[in-house]
């Protein structure tokens, strides 16, 4: 593979120089061995300056701020890279749009700021820009069209103010029907006045982001390790069970950040939270005839309340979401009845054939990690996040938004600065590149598929040289899947996949559709026996 060094971050004019100050020493490569080893280094009493409990957007973030400043970082996740929120998402990085509506100017203008980051800067190739589309059906009225469309020029107006360029944005336009029905052409034609077209951020996958983030933490030192529950901790460390073999393990660390999401009231008694879970369906692109645009549809009686129909690669289109409280927090969320027809029933009032049960391919459920307030309903609460020190020391992060991760992340380690507990310096992920990270110009010229390149950047080469000695690992796994044998290799060997689920259900997403699990699964199954004869280790 090619080391960070390599990996500027061209871009669409103008755009920004990346941080080539900070470069990694180590091996950004995540795998069972590594895993082991540096359990096994921090169990013999090893001291880290940070030991990071979550293996989300936030921990990962984390963790790859402070190793990123110098600091020496261990990250422990009960389970996988992304097992819980992170990758339940709309898969939007979005600018803010609804933060205008509630009147928080700030973290509107701060989701804008990070939007770009990513975009420009960090992820590009994780990212690309999706125009989005909100049809003017008969019965949305003329005034409450006047009030969106102002809220676009206003959320464009916070786009100019973050720097990003009309050329990987455009600004908002109003649709004649004509053009809206090219666009989306399954909507109902009767009574359609056009639409109003915007245009944000989307991720091709969020746990992919998440692992990217991890291992890019890996490649300035941090020791990602996963299969280890912490049970408690302090501001001195953390108590854990390493799930893979059942021993107790004692982390000795300078500082401790909990970064679990809606587990964080489990490690700190004073962290309040109400979570709500957030549902989406799984549809086929044919229903939609094709999407051209993402659907924001408002819904019925609401105010500032939309579901969406977001294309996905692979010909998949994720409709979303809800905002149910739950009282209980389980590992893995699952949708309920009524939340799947809701959605169906939202997204059928625009379409000219209705949409029903027989056409979900699966459905998904996160839980969102959101602070108490003195809101009624969790769809009012603040999206906003915070930064908690209890009473024995440890930092909670929690709250907020996957697009402003690396904000929460570095407001997180400027804590423990701020305490006198750390030496490092000032946050510098504004500019620094996720592995395989470069610019559109430049990911234009990597010998790769464009599918390969869009999940994997600069890094689609080494995942094609998995498939060394074996052409068979280039084709799809089976029919309706275009997942590969190479990808899967390379997860094993670079991304800290260990079992089947992690290769279904997070470094892929063949598992978002029943089906698609079922008869891919005994290929993955027959392919984790090859890892210690493919893809020599990077």
């Amino acid at each position: 593979m090619s080391s960070q060094r390599d990996r500027g971050i061209p871009s669409r004019s103008p755009s920004r120089s990346p941080d080539h100050t900070a470069s990694p020493n180590h091996t950004a490569s995540l795998n069972r061995r590594q895993r082991d080893r540096d359990l096994a280094e921090l169990a013999g009493g090893r001291i880290v300056d940070v030991l990071v409990i979550g293996g989300g957007v936030t921990g990962a973030g984390v963790a790859m701020d402070a190793a990123s400043r110098g600091l020496s970082v261990a990250l422990v996740e009960a389970h996988d890279l992304a097992f819980g929120t992170s990758r339940w998402s709309s898969k939007l990085v979005h600018g803010g749009l609804r933060y205008l509506a509630t009147g928080d100017l700030a973290l509107a203008r701060e989701s804008a700021r990070e939007r770009d980051i990513l975009l420009r800067s960090t992820a590009p190739h994780l990212l690309r820009p999706l125009p989005m589309l909100l049809p003017l059906v008969a019965g949305f009225p003329a005034g409450a069209a006047l009030v969106v469309d102002a809220g676009l020029h206003l959320a464009d107006l916070l786009r100019r103010t973050a720097g990003t360029p009309r050329t990987v944005l455009p600004g908002p336009r109003r649709l004649t029907a004509v053009e809206t029905l090219a666009m989306v052409p399954a909507l109902r034609a009767g009574g359609l006045r056009g639409g109003l077209l915007s245009w944000d951020g989307q991720l091709v996958d969020d746990a992919r982001l998440v692992v990217a983030i991890a291992r890019t933490a890996a490649g300035y030192g941090a020791r990602i390790i996963t299969r280890c529950r912490v049970v408690a901790a302090n501001s001195d460390g953390a108590a854990a069970i390493d799930t893979l073999s059942g021993s107790t393990v004692t982390l000795r660390s300078r500082t401790v950040v909990n970064a679990t999401g809606v587990w964080a009231g489990e490690l700190c008694d004073d962290v309040r939270l109400r979570p709500s879970r957030g549902t989406h369906i799984v549809l086929a692109d044919s229903v939609f005839g094709g999407l051209r645009a993402a659907i924001t549809v408002p819904v019925p009686g609401e105010r500032n309340r939309y579901v969406f129909a977001l294309p996905q690669l692979g010909g998949r289109v994720y409709v979303g979401l809800t905002d149910e409280p739950v009282d209980g927090v389980t590992d893995t969320p699952v949708p309920t009845a009524a939340e799947i027809d809701y959605l169906l029933d939202v997204m059928s009032s625009v379409l000219a054939v209705p949409v029903d049960r027989a056409d979900v391919l699966g459905a998904f459920a996160g839980l969102r990690p959101l602070l108490a307030g003195k809101a009624g309903r969790t769809a009012d609460l603040s999206r906003r996040h915070a930064v908690l020190t209890s009473s024995d020391g440890v930092v909670t992060v929690v709250g907020g938004k996957l697009t402003t991760y690396r904000r929460m992340a570095a407001d997180a380690v400027d804590a423990l600065v701020r305490a006198d507990r750390l030496d490092a310096g000032p946050c510098r992920t504004r500019t620094l590149p996720l592995v395989g990270a470069a610019g559109w110009a430049t990911l234009a010229t990597v010998n790769a598929p464009r599918r390969l390149v869009a999940r994997y950047g600069t890094e689609a080469p080494a995942v094609i040289e998995c498939a060394r000695g074996d052409p068979r690992l280039l084709a799809p796994l089976c029919d309706s899947v275009d997942v590969t044998g190479a990808e899967l290799l390379f997860a094993l060997r670079h991304e800290g996949a260990i079992d089947a689920d992690d290769l279904l259900d997070r470094r892929t997403r063949i598992g978002l559709v029943p089906a698609d699990r079922a008869a891919a699964h005994p290929h993955v199954k027959a392919l984790i026996d090859l890892v210690p004869r493919s893809c020599p280790e990077g």
